[in-house]
């Protein structure tokens, strides 16, 4: 391995609010109140400027799916709750700046046209950003996971807007935004140079297998591929400088798991997706695994205290990831699997013992800079005294 010391325990005491604010975030403040008429302020801003440009904007693939009517009703709701909540933190709290954020981008959106605004420009399928995508993706997993965390969390001290969350919801809003590029580089390296590998036969076998066998070898083939690039990340320390990006988040839940550099993100997989091009599969089964992938790489990351005892020896849960992200000396290097915990197992990387970590996070408690930009640059100028950091 680069080094077996690369991550130790980040000091689980250390005050986590404090760092992103010294004033009192508890309930009664302004503080939620803020955040939340900030967030839905943006939600509702981003959605009137999709209804001004959606040949930019917005997917084609989900255009032609929208329905109208309920959007511009929970457009409505969006910006009339943002405006409250606005309100509220202004009058709570003494530092005013998230009400009046969220104030402001109400404003900006009703002076767009609000929920009344009319679809301007032409749905082209051209190269599109994809805020739709984000906006429906941010309210949809917002909606599922905050309360499942909250609920059935395993660390339930651990607050909604923790250390680290606007850094990784620019994470999550830079993936779902891009999802046109990302796309693109995950899929056209396999069909630029992989072409040739292709044979006619195999796929041909391939398509004609049952639903079910075609989805499982894709599931096994792809999550065999990504174990050892996974593992070769963690090993190589040129790598591991981006990889370390994913594994200096100091909590897990939902959102955590879109920490990822964008190297890390696109090679990890462009690579898995080779065998799954070359052998052919059918779309119903690659829609499907698309399916499981988004639903499993982010519930893995979750907050909470599901152990699925009876499967987890063959199947990633998030009592499996939270140990591969712990800083427990034991667990460093082990349980590379994002689907099958089985494949750990045949490689000897298995380790799920009947406890849960404590603390996650890099080497010492030392911490990356927050930022989506600034550990975008971090591995990439990474100053001689600070390599220790990650290698």
């Amino acid at each position: 391995m680069a080094d077996s010391n690369k991550v130790k325990a980040a000091s689980p005491t250390r005050p986590h609010v404090s760092l992103e604010t010294s004033q009192p975030t508890a309930f009664g403040h302004g503080w939620i109140s803020g955040v939340l008429s900030a967030l839905l302020g943006f939600i509702g801003l981003g959605a009137v400027v999709c209804f001004h440009f959606p040949e930019y904007l917005t997917m084609p693939a989900l255009r032609e799916h929208y329905p109208l009517p309920y959007i511009r009703a929970l457009l409505h709701l969006v910006l009339v709750a943002s405006f409250l909540l606005g309100t509220i933190s202004v009058c709570l709290r003494y530092n005013k700046a998230l009400g009046l954020a969220g104030i402001t981008q109400t404003l900006l959106a009703t002076l767009l046209g609000g929920a009344s605004v009319k679809i301007d420009g032409e749905m082209t399928d051209g190269p599109f950003l994809g805020l739709d995508w984000f906006l429906l993706n941010l309210m949809g997993y917002s909606a599922m996971y905050i309360p499942l965390e909250r609920l059935f969390a395993k660390h339930p001290e651990q607050p909604v807007f923790r250390y680290g969350w606007r850094t990784d919801l620019t994470y999550f809003f830079v993936t779902t935004f891009m999802v046109q590029f990302t796309t693109l580089m995950t899929m056209k390296p396999a069909m630029v140079f992989f072409d040739w590998a292709r044979i006619s036969a195999i796929q041909q076998f391939v398509t004609g297998l049952p639903f079910v066998v075609q989805f499982a070898c894709v599931l096994l083939i792809s999550d065999l591929t990504q174990y050892w690039v996974h593992r070769a990340f963690h090993t190589i320390p040129f790598l591991w400088r981006f990889h370390a990006i994913h594994h200096s988040a100091e909590v897990m839940d939902w959102i955590a798991g879109s920490r990822l550099h964008l190297v890390d993100a696109i090679t990890t997989r462009a690579t898995t997706y080779i065998p799954i091009y070359v052998m052919g599969f059918s779309g119903p089964a690659l829609y499907a695994y698309v399916v499981w992938v988004v639903i499993q790489a982010t519930f893995i990351h979750a907050n909470v205290s599901w152990e699925f005892r009876p499967i987890r020896w063959l199947i990633a849960t998030p009592a499996f990831h939270h140990w591969h992200h712990s800083s427990a000396p034991e667990a460093i290097d082990r349980n590379f699997s994002v689907h099958l915990s089985l494949i750990d197992r045949v490689f000897g990387t298995y380790y799920l013992p009947d406890a849960w970590p404590k603390a996650y996070g890099l080497a010492g408690g030392r911490r990356l800079p927050l930022g989506y930009f600034r550990q975008f640059i971090f591995p990439l100028f990474l100053r001689r005294s600070r390599r220790s950091l990650l290698t």
